[in-house]
């Protein structure tokens, strides 16, 4: 019987890793999400930091990544990035912070 409760702790820790492990990539890519925008945006680096943070907290309004699309699509919408555009964006600045955990 212990050898199947040692199987069952090495899944949960394996899954509590994995978890962990997409937070960090989620927030990180955020990061070079709210890094980008800013540039796009001109902001000073005061102002980049702050909205940052503030890519960074929209990822908590719901599960997903929804929620971080509309509030940078709702915040480039002067600049005219296509929804296209936006998602391919988000998904090279995925895998580039997947590499940054490698």
């Amino acid at each position: 019987m212990s050898s199947f409760e040692d199987r069952k702790k090495s899944f949960e820790k394996k899954f509590a890793h994995d978890q962990e492990l997409q937070f960090k990539v989620s927030a990180r890519r955020n990061k070079y999400l709210g890094e980008w925008v800013s540039q796009m945006l001109n902001f000073n680096p005061d102002q980049q930091k702050e909205y940052i943070q503030s890519v960074i907290k929209a990822d908590f309004a719901e599960a997903g990544d929804q929620d971080v699309f509309r509030k940078i699509k709702e915040d480039l919408k002067e600049k005219n990035v296509s929804d296209e555009d936006l998602r391919k964006k988000m998904d090279e600045l995925n895998e580039k912070a997947k590499t940054d955990f490698n």
